[in-house]
């Protein structure tokens, strides 16, 4: 099955491969379409194999010419003009552009220049000295280069959270369609909500173990058979590896436990089980206090639970983890206490603060967006447009004069619109930690994010003074996505969690979960550490247009990593206490 992120990532690498062949214009509209085929509602390809090219051609930014390309590669797995430029060029784009500082136009120029094609040659050619007497780089480029290269080569193993979930969502629904199938979930990673995934993990219940294997390998959307026995299976989907394990349905809960993880959360909690006489594995909760030692054996001793996975927490006295807080980062020890958190939820958020619109590198109108938001039950709704400044390309960010203007247009919407609509800014802030933005245009907004767009490879001493900076600004209401990391694509800022969680606290600035899957940033362990030192958290969107508002999810769930609960999210607050916090 082509899924839409297949589609995305095709018209991804158009970009790339017209961008580094010195093309213009033409990058832009493909990262577009890229961006709106990815977050589609539904599957580009059922709507091509119904016949409906109707529909994919009234998706934004997808003309016919583009439209054509889709339909091509959904039918043949190809498209001749790609190919045509990958023989052109034949540079491993995507793995050389994970270097930070290098983009597709120096991918290009490196190409040409030093023939490089790959991660491979890209560091024969630095070892060799030979990318600093390129013009246009030198000896600090090839050191950064250098340092990257591990980064470049491990990112590219892993799938986005928002890429492999709706997928898992796809298998769940397949699955709980066949009559033999008791209960199923996913597992492993994508169930922990981690920020990126191997493999797409689904367990599934039943007495008829074979029957559902056999079953999930027929199933229409499988592209591949990679392997299967009588309990479990491994199958291709697009670009992703799908693996199925069938248990019967009274082990169910254990092994959704086990495979659950972490690792590191299933040995302390094993250690856990040792020192009260009880054994935990896959197969359920055992007592053992009673065994002689020299026993062994996946089930000896009595068995006490495993049907549910509340069933193994219960069996030591505990109450069931949420499987976002299963890192070993002391959840255990609050389990026992009684001081798990109650984690936020998707509603408990009252709003967005963090969206663009066409005003900068959105795709749709203010009007549009804030209906959006109104029905998604929203009590209101922060436009936040780019500033001009470092980091921002082009025209895409507004100047004072434009700010201004638009947040004229912003208050004449929130007149007609049924939530109130904050009119904001994503400000950006520079090397030094300074944002540029006058007196009266502060004055004038709303919410003020301010935002790393470059000097991302600071050390992390001066990266964390550097946003420590930002945060003491009183003009400043969200530091928004700290690191400025891009998952997959770049590591962004080294910093500090706990300093900037005080400094938060101490200020009264939010820390931003920015919910963009290619961002999640600041992420679960980060949120957890400044949660601990007082910090004020937003989880925003960063949408770009309308059906992007569905980032949300991404955010809550890597909040909830971070322990966070809803009196810590600022957008959770009823509108008078979060103005108040918007001085």
């Amino acid at each position: 099955m082509t899924t839409n992120a297949e589609l995305a990532a095709r018209f991804e690498e158009f970009a790339d491969l017209l961008e580094a062949d010195d093309v213009e214009y033409k990058p832009r509209a493909y990262r577009r379409a890229a961006e709106n085929i990815r977050s589609y509602p539904s599957p580009i390809a059922d709507r091509i194999e119904a016949g409906d090219r109707d529909a994919i051609e009234n998706i934004d930014g997808v003309g016919d010419a583009i439209a054509s390309k889709i339909v091509e590669y959904v039918e043949t797995g190809g498209i001749e003009e790609l190919e045509d430029l990958r023989a052109d060029l034949p540079i491993d784009i995507a793995d050389i552009t994970r270097i930070e500082g290098v983009g597709p136009k120096t991918a290009g120029k490196l190409y040409r220049e030093l023939g490089v094609q790959s991660l491979d040659d890209l560091e024969d050619a630095a070892e060799a000295g030979e990318i600093r007497d390129v013009k246009g780089f030198g000896p600090k480029t090839e050191e950064n280069i250098r340092d990257n290269l591990e980064f470049a080569r491990t990112v590219g193993q892993r799938q986005l959270l928002g890429e492999a979930r709706p997928l898992a969502d796809d298998v769940l629904a397949f699955l709980e369609s066949l009559d033999d199938v008791d209960r199923c979930e996913v597992a492993g990673s994508i169930r922990r909500w981690r920020e990126t995934i191997g493999d797409v993990d689904v367990l599934a219940a039943t007495e008829d173990r074979e029957s559902v294997v056999d079953r999930f390998v027929a199933w229409d959307s499988v592209d591949d058979e990679i392997e299967s026995g009588p309990e479990k299976a491994s199958v291709r989907v697009g670009e992703s590896r799908v693996d199925l394990r069938v248990v019967v349905p009274e082990e169910f809960g254990s092994a959704l436990q086990y495979f659950t993880g972490s690792k590191d959360h299933n040995v302390a909690l094993r250690n856990y089980a040792i020192d009260r006489g009880m054994k935990l594995n896959e197969y359920g909760a055992f007592d053992v206090s009673e065994v002689a030692a020299a026993e062994t054996g996946q089930r000896v001793g009595d068995r006490v639970a495993g049907e549910t996975e509340a069933g193994m927490y219960e069996a030591l006295g505990l109450p069931w983890i949420p499987p976002e807080l299963r890192e070993d980062r002391g959840e255990i020890d609050a389990a026992e206490s009684g001081d798990l958190p109650d984690l936020i939820t998707r509603e408990d958020v009252r709003g967005d603060l963090h969206t663009h619109t066409e005003w900068s590198d959105g795709n749709t109108t203010i009007e549009a967006m804030v209906e959006a938001a109104a029905d998604r039950g929203y009590d209101y709704f922060g436009i936040a447009d780019h500033a001009e400044g470092p980091g921002i390309v082009g025209d895409m960010g507004l100047t004072d004069t434009e700010i201004l203007e638009q947040v004229q247009e912003i208050h004449a919407v929130g007149e007609e619109a049924e939530i109130e609509v904050l009119a904001g800014i994503e400000a950006n802030v520079d090397a030094a930690g300074e944002i540029d933005l006058s007196e009266a245009v502060i004055e004038a907004l709303d919410v003020v994010v301010a935002s790393t767009h470059s000097a991302l490879g600071q050390d992390a001493e001066t990266a964390t003074d550097r946003l420590v900076h930002a945060i003491e600004n009183p003009a400043i209401d969200v530091l928004g996505h700290p690191s400025g990391r891009l998952l997959n694509e770049r590591s962004g800022l080294e910093l500090d969690a706990t300093a900037l969680g005080a400094a938060a606290a101490e200020h009264d600035t939010a820390l931003e979960v920015n919910s963009d899957p290619r961002r999640l940033d600041l992420w679960g362990s980060a949120v957890q550490a400044a949660r601990e030192a007082g910090a004020p958290i937003a989880i925003n969107t960063d949408a770009h247009q309308p059906s992007t508002l569905e980032y949300m999810r991404w955010g809550v769930h890597t909040a909830r990593r971070g322990w966070a609960e809803p009196d810590d999210v600022i957008n959770t607050w009823e509108l008078p206490t979060l103005r108040e916090f918007l001085h």
